[in-house]
């Protein structure tokens, strides 16, 4: 990358909307995206701390290109296009090959029925669908064709074929057939495959009933099964005619470097499927949320409604995509988007803690921390500090064996240089590690400290100036507070990819860390909030406090007690100290 020839580049974006094309070596696009303000957006990824794809990008980037657009609106036209055109190796594609199975009614001259996957191919046939999967798919098919004897085979023959002779086809390749009978039977199929079923119902009903007059129990059996069979498969399709009562909800729940998308599509009141992204996110959740949409949409049916967050700004994406947007504050809307954002969350949650569980990807993970160490790391130790403006400064000491909690080892701290990070991290360490040995407790292997250079400094000057051998790490977060690389005590900077056991690791030991630590921080608050006068008595502690409200029953009784009345619960000193602060009090 010429720093000079981008960086000029750079300095003269215009401030205006548009879609901007990162170029590599060769020429190639490899990301495209949008921006409200080119030359802002742009600049971003020349400056600061990214993740670990995004650094890897950036050092990919020879050139770029831009767009200006007139509106906001058109740069997100043009960012789909341009995708949709080049498929840039570093834009999330979250469009696969799967789709929906459909039933396919033919309009030839003896038509057919057959399931297909793509709606676009043939334009004058009709299409019925999506079903939810491809099983209720061929069970519908299956028992259409068990009640209409359609055409078979693809190709015409000159004679007819076993289905004939088996009573499941008319035989058009060697018999004249009335146009009629086949637009009889067309028009029957759509009207069961729009819901309408009960003329077939009551048909196969007349049937059983007259076989079982009959004596055909056989027969009576087989139209017995056949009703069945429709109350089953109704119950299974999802019909979608002209998306008359279809509704689709999405949401979205970023974490820990993770996107997750979650839908549910809704029809006739009822959710009958789910869709379910799970991504490293790279850039901003909100444009990769409106990618996904934009993308899922080029494959799938759309809906007569589509219902997302408030948070989405969606001005134009309902132009773009052709659906009514609805963005619920409260109702069944509102309803349908708090569950999606929930289940998002917890698949989310669910993919950390499988992993977690996942012994083989937990040691590789130790593994690896110990690669880029230059020594083993089996045994770590973690610190954050915890405050809210200087007050209650604490820090908690977690620690990790081989990948996995050690809690019997957590140490809590009530610190007493609360004037800066750095004067924290140096009382920290100091206390833990002189006490490590001066109590002869197990020496760590590593220690990863929630910061930069600054802070690995800290922590090194105070375990150096114990003589102490212990690697210190740092914990290098990018603009989103989510890890993307490990520093080292000489600034040396490993860049963590967000599919690795790694980065599962380090993320759950960050967790855990800050988790203990703000759980310390709300007792302590917890506990200040309860202080009484009492506390501020000489010679009152916690056990004679206790004594005091428990025997009196409660502050008040306690404080129009005489002095004699105290005196037969503490000594006649003390008992003197606490009536007179009761009373100066007053």
């Amino acid at each position: 990358m010429d720093k000079e020839y981008i960086k000029a580049k750079l300095s003269n974006l215009p401030h205006e909307p548009g879609s901007y094309q990162m170029k590599d070596l060769h020429g190639e696009i490899i990301y495209v995206g949008k921006a409200k303000d080119l030359h802002a957006r742009v600049n971003q990824y020349f400056v600061g701390a990214h993740d670990f794809k995004t650094s890897k990008m950036v050092r990919n980037i020879e050139d770029f290109d831009f767009i200006v657009t007139r509106s906001e609106k058109e740069a997100l036209v043009l960012e789909i296009n341009l995708i949709k055109k080049y498929r840039p190796k570093y834009n999330i594609m979250f469009i696969d090959d799967s789709s929906y199975p459909y039933i396919k009614l033919t309009r030839e001259e003896y038509p057919r029925l057959m399931i297909a996957r793509d709606t676009k191919k043939d334009k004058k046939s009709r299409y019925f669908g999506p079903f939810p999967d491809a099983t209720a798919a061929r069970d519908t098919l299956k028992l259409l064709l068990s009640l209409y004897p359609l055409r078979r085979c693809t190709t015409m023959h000159d004679k007819v074929c076993l289905y004939y002779h088996m009573g499941q086809c008319l035989g058009p390749c060697e018999y004249k057939i009335e146009d009629q009978v086949y637009e009889e039977m067309a028009s029957r199929i759509t009207s069961f495959l729009n819901g309408d079923t009960e003329e077939v119902e009551k048909d196969l009903t007349r049937k059983m009933m007259e076989a079982s007059e009959n004596l055909e129990f056989e027969k009576a059996g087989e139209y017995k099964q056949m009703i069945d069979s429709i109350h089953r498969v109704i119950d299974k399709q999802l019909i979608e005619m002209d998306h008359r009562g279809t509704r689709d909800v999405f949401a979205w729940y970023a974490d820990r470097g993770y996107l997750a998308i979650q839908g549910f599509l809704v029809r006739s009141g009822i959710v009958l499927n789910k869709e379910f992204r799970l991504q490293p996110l790279y850039g901003d959740a909100v444009e990769e949320f409106t990618s996904f949409l934009s993308q899922y949409y080029e494959s799938h049916p759309k809906p007569n409604e589509l219902v997302l967050p408030q948070e989405l700004d969606a001005e134009y994406l309902s132009e773009i995509l052709d659906i009514k947007i609805f963005q619920p504050q409260k109702g069944y809307r509102a309803k349908l988007i708090n569950m999606c954002l929930e289940n998002a969350k917890k698949q989310l949650d669910l993919k950390f803690n499988v992993v977690e569980k996942q012994e083989k990807v937990t040691e590789e993970a130790v593994n690896t921390l110990s690669f880029y160490a230059g020594r083993p790391m089996n045994r770590v130790e973690l610190f954050d500090n915890s405050h809210i403006s200087g007050q209650f400064t604490v820090a908690a000491c977690v620690v990790y064996a081989n990948g996995m909690p050690e809690k019997k080892s957590y140490r809590l701290y009530k610190l007493h240089t609360g004037n800066s990070d750095v004067d924290s991290m140096k009382e920290v360490v100091y206390r833990r590690y002189f006490r490590i040995l001066k109590d002869g407790l197990t020496v760590p292997d590593g220690i990863l400290v929630d910061g930069g250079y600054t802070q690995i400094q800290a922590a090194k000057e105070i375990i150096d100036s114990l003589g102490m051998d212990i690697k210190i790490m740092g914990l290098v977060k990018d603009d989103k507070h989510s890890t993307n690389a490990l520093m080292d005590e000489d600034g040396s900077v490993f860049d963590i990819d967000k599919n690795s056991g790694l980065f599962f690791l380090l993320t759950r030991m960050q967790d855990e860390v800050h988790r203990v630590a703000i759980s310390y921080h709300r007792r302590l608050r917890a506990k200040a909030q309860t202080r009484s006068i009492l506390d501020e008595i000489e010679g009152i502690g916690p056990k004679r406090k206790r004594l005091l409200l428990k025997t009196f029953g409660n502050f008040t009784k306690l404080k129009n007690a005489a002095v004699d009345e105290i005196a037969k619960v503490v000594p006649d000193e003390i008992a003197a100290n606490v009536y007179a602060a009761l009373h100066d009090e007053e």
